[in-house]
């Protein structure tokens, strides 16, 4: 039902999002047809495509580091995308989008993996640590990002890299790249019960006969990929893959295989719900996705804090199984 209910969302999202735009669209002229076949359709795509793929990168996080607090956007996984992107923008200016999106990937999997590296150090019981500790890692990245951008007079790359997260760019033709990340999320749910069980622990995992390293190394693949592929196309947008994963594990629990169709839906229509509040506030002009995200995603994360989860309350067994 649950399911059911967040498919007919998503298109009535959908069709919201083809109706509304600044150029005006009628399908029985060519112009119209135009409009909707190479900037919104593109657009809707690329925003259901977005949130999907983010809000199951953020569940894959949180398994193989064992915290719910955490996502791309808060382990220096966006940053070290952008890291990538720059230094081939400086040292290959010319090269092409397959090797910018290679790079991006492989700085975005080294950057995750010196995050799950370093929070190994800390203490197991203090969960808070680890979200801290990628907050203080993405702020180093960042920083050293901002300072090569600068020298290198490449700010405005960065600003739309990693400050943006915005759709009105997208058109038919720079958009495609995220279908490799929603690939990465389909690879993430055909391995979820691996993830579920690397998330009980690599003592867990070894004894269920689960090598714990080739699990982390998919995980980490999965997460890089589908953050370059973001960044490389639309720009990195906050919260997707920390609000949406926490409201589904209190809805349909921690089986993970089940609930990860309601965290790919659940991501695909938050963003492309912000994206449309953004067109709609100052039309004709646009907000960007990621800064209604921001501001949306700041308020649900404080509420999911404050509002604890209740626990469930079992079933009385039946009076003959008294002892």
């Amino acid at each position: 039902m649950v399911l059911t209910s967040a498919v007919l969302v998503i298109v009535i999202l959908s069709g919201i999002s083809l109706c509304i735009g600044a150029a005006t669209m009628d399908l029985g002229d060519p112009s119209g047809m135009l409009v909707l076949t190479v900037s919104r359709i593109p657009r809707t795509l690329a925003a259901l495509l977005t949130g999907s793929a983010l809000a199951v990168a953020g569940v894959v996080m949180q398994q193989i580091v064992r915290n719910r607090f955490v996502e791309p956007g808060t382990a220096g996984t966006a940053e070290s995308a952008a890291l990538g992107l720059l230094l081939m923008s400086i040292f290959w200016p010319d090269s092409p989008i397959w090797a910018k999106m290679l790079a991006a990937a492989l700085a975005a999997l080294i950057g995750t993996w010196i995050f799950v590296k370093m929070i190994r150090k800390l203490p197991p019981r203090e969960v808070l640590l680890v979200p801290l500790a990628g907050i203080v890692l993405s702020g180093v990245i960042g920083a050293a990002v901002t300072w090569i951008g600068w020298e290198t007079d490449m700010m405005q790359y960065i600003a739309t890299w990693l400050m943006t997260g915005e759709f009105s760019g997208v058109i038919a033709g720079r958009y495609e790249l995220l279908w490799i990340a929603g690939l990465a999320a389909v690879v993430a749910f055909f391995a979820a019960d691996r993830f579920a069980i690397l998330g009980l622990g690599p003592e867990a995992a070894t004894a269920l006969g689960l090598s714990p390293r080739a699990v982390m190394r998919l995980g980490l693949v999965v997460v890089a990929v589908v953050t370059a592929m973001v960044v490389v196309s639309v720009g990195m947008i906050p919260f997707v893959g920390l609000v949406v994963p926490n409201i589904a594990a209190r809805i349909l629990g921690d089986n993970l295989r089940k609930s990860l169709p309601m965290v790919a839906l659940g991501g695909a229509g938050l963003v492309l719900a912000c994206d449309i509040i953004g067109r709609l506030i100052i039309a004709p002009y646009e907000i960007p996705a990621g800064t209604i995200l921001g501001v949306t995603g700041a308020l649900i994360f404080l509420w999911l804090l404050w509002k604890p989860q209740r626990p469930k309350k079992r079933k009385p067994l039946p009076e003959s199984a008294n002892v």
